[in-house]
């Protein structure tokens, strides 16, 4: 008998359901509606909204922060600006609380079908594997960009009304005028968001292989811990350029007074080469896995 599981046969041109287009099966429209009403979007959308009030908090009990000696970082000058606290915002977040909804949003798209048994009713629809995954994909990484706008404006937001309109203070000197300010924060934005296809690629990877949502999740996550680990092994040497991690902070480049993109060019060049190789990999492998869940 045959099953779910089994390749069918190529068919015939009328041997295809009258009206049948596989480009116009599981429209991309339909899956963001689908995983916008997950309680785990609202949730991570609450959570990210939430850290500018917690930071505006911390900085009302504790005081102004203050530099450390003649060294002064972002974080000294938080609350110069709205534009500054935004940039704040980013700063403590890039590293680990924004690699959370991008593995979430990645990781949690196939495999939670395949825990909930639907997967394979999906394909049966029939929605062709590629369409499929080009669609949770889409929507993944709609909402993992989303995530990364929405703290920032919420930053800015809350920043201009605690702290003021205002130019953005360079830490070593000098300032933007706001205008300047917020083009250099949509290109912040723009590399943290390339710079996170590596995390996207892998946990997207990961949910193709497992039927445990958590698994893909942990799994990018943990992986994402470890580079950051190995580029703090300064024994590596020049070995740690091949690192993702190692570049996730040349951002920091574009908040200075003359923009420099070396630094960041070579960031997006190494993420967009692994998201690539892992991108391809779940597409093929996927082709190729006998769906039973």
């Amino acid at each position: 008998m045959s099953t779910l599981t089994e390749r069918a046969a190529p068919r015939r041109q009328d041997e295809v359901a009258s009206g049948y287009r596989p480009g116009r099966t599981l429209p991309p429209r339909v899956e963001l509606i689908r995983q916008l009403k997950r309680r785990r979007t609202l949730v991570m959308g609450a959570i990210l909204a939430a850290l500018p009030f917690v930071l505006v908090v911390a900085f009302a009990i504790g005081g102004e922060p203050e530099g450390r000696g003649d060294r002064i970082t972002l974080m000294d000058t938080a609350t110069a600006s709205g534009a500054n606290f935004a940039a704040v915002n980013l700063f403590v977040s890039a590293s680990f609380l924004l690699v959370i909804p991008v593995a979430l949003f990645c990781g949690d798209t196939v495999a939670s079908e395949a825990s909930w048994s639907s997967l394979r009713y999906l394909l049966a629809a029939p929605v062709p594997r590629a369409r499929l995954l080009a669609s949770k994909l889409a929507v993944g990484l709609g909402l993992s960009l989303a995530a990364m706008v929405l703290l920032p404006l919420v930053a800015l937001a809350v920043g201009t009304v605690a702290y003021g309109w205002g130019p953005l203070h360079i830490p070593t000197g000098g300032e933007l005028a706001p205008g300047i300010a917020a083009q250099r924060l949509v290109v912040v934005v723009a590399y943290i968001f390339v710079s996170q296809l590596v995390t996207a690629a892998l946990a997207f990877w990961l949910s193709t292989k497992t039927d445990a949502p958590l698994g893909a999740v942990g799994g990018a996550v943990g992986l994402t811990i470890v580079g950051n680990v190995l580029d703090a092994v300064t024994a590596l040497g020049h070995w740690r350029d091949f690192l993702p991690a190692h570049w996730q902070f040349a951002w920091a480049d574009a908040v200075q007074p003359r923009l420099e993109w070396s630094g960041m060019l070579q960031g997006a060049a190494i993420s967009a080469t692994y998201a690539l190789v892992l991108f391809a990999l779940a597409f093929r492998g996927f082709a190729r896995k006998d769906i039973v869940s």
